[in-house]
């Protein structure tokens, strides 16, 4: 365990709570602040050991009077630099604030993005009021979306908030709604959908995907849909319009009921319509100039970046109860892209009327 991190004990005084992450997070010292998803994160990360023991299972099943050691990262106030970036601020109180993030923003700092990221604006906007749940590269942090996914995050200013906010996308009450578009048209009447493991159609020509995530075998910074282990996803998809003659794109609405790493990406690919774009799941496809015109076909095979937008968000807030909504246009080149595949101009996409 590295130099920069600190070893907490932790003793289960009972054990109603048989699961290791559950245990962790209820037993716990206050001033950790530590919940359930980040207890099974370090879990993961081999930061929790029993008299020496590495466990890396977040089910792993504790016993009464149990004394782990948790080693949890020490904050280092000097590595992470508030930066004067503007910020699309769609809602801000004085223990939230959500953001509009726009594609090629990564969220937080990381290997080969030290800097210029939602967080390194955040700390500017938002000086020493965040959460720091997250640690010094995560400050406020309850969620995030892809660099180069564009739309809603809501970042807690508080780990009062940081701590009910994660509940709620633990409990899945949390609303979210991606517009995405994708290669084809997902329908209950294709062959290949049908006995698909993991896909079936609900009411409305709602495609369901309940397939589990994991990293990928062969490379570390994917993730791949596995029959066995991994973590459960799933994700609800409608298609809102059909594009060409052969039906060969298609704008969709997304849901999220879990929250994985790429997950829409991966379950789109994973039922055979890609997102447009997607440079890690997308592969590269062949369209028939009877769908579209050879530069609307040019058009998509350039598109630079998944065409993945958060567009909705809603949760409770957790300090008053009240309900918050909250929406965002697609960004323009998004917007662009949907005006060439229906050969329409200026053509307005608002996640209210979709």
């Amino acid at each position: 365990m590295s130099q920069t991190s600190s070893p907490i004990k932790i003793k289960i005084l009972s054990a109603d709570s048989t699961r290791l992450d559950k245990a962790l997070a209820k037993f716990a010292p206050d001033f950790l602040s530590l919940s359930r998803s980040h207890a099974a994160r370090l879990i993961s990360s081999g930061a929790v050991n029993l008299d020496g023991l590495v466990i890396k299972e977040v089910d792993y099943l504790v016993s009464e009077n149990q004394v782990w050691t948790v080693f949890v990262r020490k904050i280092n106030d000097l590595e992470t630099l508030p930066q004067e970036i503007p910020l699309d601020i769609v809602y801000e109180d004085e223990t939230l604030i959500v953001i509009n993030k726009p594609s090629g923003m990564v969220v937080h700092p990381a290997p080969g993005s030290p800097d210029k990221t939602l967080v390194n604006a955040l700390l500017y906007h938002c000086s020493d009021t965040l959460s720091g749940i997250g640690g010094v590269k995560r400050p406020g942090i309850v969620h995030r979306i892809d660099k180069d996914t564009s739309g809603l995050l809501v970042v807690a200013k508080s780990d009062r908030v940081h701590h009910g906010l994660a509940r709620q996308f633990e409990r899945h009450t949390v609303q979210r709604m991606y517009l995405a578009l994708c290669y084809g048209v997902p329908n209950a009447a294709d062959p290949r959908l049908v006995n698909h493991s993991g896909v079936n159609f609900e009411p409305g020509n709602i495609v369901k995907i309940d397939a589990h995530l994991a990293r990928h075998k062969h490379d570390r910074q994917k993730q791949s849909v596995v029959k066995r282990g991994g973590r459960h996803a799933v994700t609800r998809a409608r298609v809102v319009k059909e594009f060409g003659k052969l039906k060969s794109a298609s704008l969709l609405e997304c849901w999220l009921e879990t929250g994985r790493t790429h997950q829409i990406r991966v379950h789109m690919s994973y039922i055979g319509h890609s997102l447009i774009g997607d440079p890690t799941y997308g592969g590269k496809r062949k369209l028939s100039t009877k769908s579209f015109p050879m530069e609307t076909i040019r058009a998509l095979e350039l598109f630079p970046r998944q065409a993945l937008h958060a567009a909705k968000l809603s949760f409770e807030h957790p300090i008053n109860g009240n309900w918050l909504s909250f929406e965002a246009p697609v960004p323009r080149d998004f917007e662009l892209l949907v005006s060439r595949l229906s050969n329409e101009n200026g053509i307005k996409l608002e996640p209210s009327v979709i």
